[in-house]
């Protein structure tokens, strides 16, 4: 058990049955009436976000998410399989619980799956930034990049569409933030 005078963002609880992580918290001492925490919360089984305010001091229900470190196989069109390389397990999670991610998901990139309860699969866990290879843009005009700060549409190798600077073209890596879809720089390895 936790208080909800403990929350920190990234925290995992169980409220009303459900399985929430914590996205932002606020603690509100109002002039009259009792203290309390404003929260916002994701539904990990739904994806669903909803505001709750908790009563201050309240205990809540700790949840344990283990996360178990896996690499991209494929994907089977309704199926998408991850593999523990120390163990060589195999576990199906549908494509549908896991869409916004495959976006920065290639064949043998490293996640972290989220498991509940030993059995309950959750969904991934992305690395911060990831590395996609350009595969569509336009040619950028000479000149282009250092008048302004222009950018561009870009197609990258597993679908994700991104603003890039001009001077981008087919075949550079980029690397991406996963938290937003944003191009962050350039990846000159």
């Amino acid at each position: 058990m936790i208080s909800t005078n403990d929350f920190k963002t990234g925290q995992t609880i169980i409220h009303e049955g459900q399985i929430y992580t914590v996205i932002e918290f606020m603690h509100v001492k109002p002039g009259k009436g009792g203290a309390f925490v404003r929260t916002k919360l994701r539904n990990l089984r739904s994806g669903a976000v909803i505001d709750y305010t908790f009563p201050s001091g309240v205990r809540v229900e700790r949840a344990q998410i283990d996360k178990t470190p896996m690499n991209f196989l494929y994907a089977d069109g309704a199926n998408v399989v991850f593999m523990n390389m120390e163990t060589y397990e195999q576990v199906e999670i549908p494509l549908s619980t896991i869409e916004y991610e495959m976006q920065f998901i290639y064949e043998g990139l490293g996640v972290n799956i989220n498991i509940f309860n030993g059995n309950e699969i959750l969904g991934v866990t992305l690395p911060d930034k990831v590395t996609l290879e350009v595969t569509d843009t336009i040619e950028g005009v000479k000149g282009d990049n250092t008048k302004t700060n222009s950018l561009k549409d870009a197609m990258t190798n597993t679908g994700l569409l991104v603003k890039v600077p001009m001077f981008i073209e087919n075949g550079d890596k980029i690397i991406v933030s996963t938290i937003d879809g944003t191009y962050f720089a350039r990846d000159n390895k």
